[in-house]
């Protein structure tokens, strides 16, 4: 049986303490290096006889974050994949973290059986998502509803009115409507597209929002 090397970079002790005496435990992963900051580990990996073939990151680090970290990691360690633990579970680390080089992404409310069964997915090639970050990157690429698609016909015409610069009383004669319908069609448009004046209206015209 291959065993699967391990490196740690936590600087959490008891999280260390916890991965470590787990791991110690499972005789098919040997954690080869465990290090409270990016900086650290690059230092011990000179030294080291069995180099890690997959690494735990966490973000938040002693000296420089995790993510800043990655591309360091791959260029001492080219062929090492890199799993992130964590508890930043936003779109903006996640999304920094992947396009850094991670190719997997774990939250630390993670079970630690989970972890093990992370790290045997990766090792064979592949890569793992905790549920709730999986969810967050399949709505991140889901395609957008264009705003537009929100709105009516008639509230279409009405915002094309708007845009060309014409008072209620315009729109309205323009389409045979009292002004209270075109006041009334007007707060349903600001309600469907989120804004709450005219300007944010035509703003989001201009940009082809709508």
């Amino acid at each position: 049986m291959n065993t699967i090397t391990l490196g740690i970079i936590e600087d959490d002790e008891l999280i260390q303490e916890s991965l470590n005496a787990f791991f110690d435990a499972q005789p098919e992963i040997e954690c080869v290096q465990i290090s409270s900051s990016v900086e650290d580990f690059l230092t011990s990996i000179k030294s080291l006889k069995k180099l890690p073939e997959i690494i735990l990151l966490d973000i938040n680090l002693l000296g420089m974050s995790g993510i800043k970290g990655i591309p360091l990691l791959l260029n001492e360690l080219p062929k090492v994949d890199i799993i992130m633990l964590t508890t930043f579970e936003d779109n903006d680390s996640i999304y920094k973290a992947l396009c850094a080089g991670a190719c997997s992404y774990l939250s630390k409310k993670t079970p630690l059986k989970k972890i093990k069964e992370a790290i045997e997915v990766v090792s064979k090639g592949g890569s793992y998502m905790s549920p709730s970050i999986a969810r967050k990157i399949v709505n991140t690429f889901a395609p957008k509803q264009h705003k537009s698609n929100l709105l009516t016909p008639r509230q279409k015409e009405i915002v094309a009115e708007i845009v060309d610069g014409k008072s209620y009383k315009m729109i309205a004669n323009d389409l045979f409507v009292s002004i209270d319908t075109v006041r009334t069609h007007i707060k349903n448009i600001y309600k469907a597209l989120e804004i709450n004046s005219k300007a944010e209206l035509i703003r989001k015209s201009y940009d082809n929002e709508l």
